[in-house]
């Protein structure tokens, strides 16, 4: 355990006792999947203290966590969520963004981590998910991503449709371990996916997973860092050899 990962823990339980002794919301900032992890290893420090995590939009991978409830304390605290709308100028002429031209963009304004959540690109248009703290400089300051001039506009609701679509897959596997189905989706050897998990890039739902032989749940969201996520959906049914088939839905 790094000394990184226990000052983490550390601040997550200070933020929950502060929630809990002084009767107020306290709020994280955006945590990616390692933090998430070390949350998932300090709740029993927190007893019953509330808390729930929200990135956004239902789906998203960075969240904040909240502590406190709404029932307990006698009123309501929205989480310190923005929304950011990032579009070319042109987009006849814009290169096509990826998301590390977002990020890369918002990095090299000096802005942290920590402050941003996910970015999902629609269309070649970003939408990213910021504190609301260093919101006004993001507007303020990025006006290139890449080589391309962007507008930047700070919107209130999101475009209409699924902003996290996923597809539907089935795979075939001889027993339910995890390093099996991860090697069916992505297309990978035995060897390799077991790989990621000495690599601690495997998560299900914010808890790393070391145990390749771990057996993922139902609706359980798997996160493999530097091939993408999905929702392992179970098995579906037997192939005559034995094989099980199961679904996920690979979030595209």
């Amino acid at each position: 355990m790094t000394a990184d990962t226990e000052l983490i823990k550390k601040r997550l339980v200070e933020l929950g006792r502060k929630s809990y002794n002084s009767g107020i919301f306290t709020f994280t900032d955006f945590l990616g999947l390692a933090e998430q992890s070390a949350f998932s290893e300090v709740k029993r420090e927190l007893g019953g203290i509330p808390y729930e995590a929200f990135g956004g939009a239902e789906g998203a991978e960075r969240v904040i966590i909240r502590f406190g409830s709404e029932e307990e304390l006698g009123y309501s605290m929205p989480y310190p969520i923005s929304i950011i709308k990032v579009e070319p100028q042109s987009q006849k002429y814009a290169d096509r963004l990826t998301h590390r031209d977002f990020l890369g963009a918002l990095l090299n304004l000096g802005i942290e981590r920590h402050t941003l959540g996910d970015i999902v690109i629609i269309d070649n248009v970003g939408y990213i998910f910021a504190l609301e703290s260093i919101t006004p400089y993001i507007a303020d300051s990025l006006i290139k991503v890449r080589r391309t001039d962007v507008s930047v506009s700070i919107i209130t609701e999101l475009p209409e449709g699924e902003l996290y679509r996923t597809e539907r897959k089935t795979v075939q596997i001889s027993s339910e371990r995890l390093d099996a189905v991860i090697a069916r989706v992505y297309s990978l050897s035995r060897e390799d996916a077991q790989a990621l998990f000495k690599k601690r890039l495997v998560f299900a739902d914010g808890r790393e997973i070391d145990s390749t032989s771990y057996a993922p749940k139902e609706n359980e969201k798997i996160s493999v860092r530097g091939h993408g996520r999905f929702i392992y959906i179970g098995r579906q049914s037997l192939s005559k050899k034995g094989k099980i088939n199961v679904a996920v839905e690979m979030y595209v």
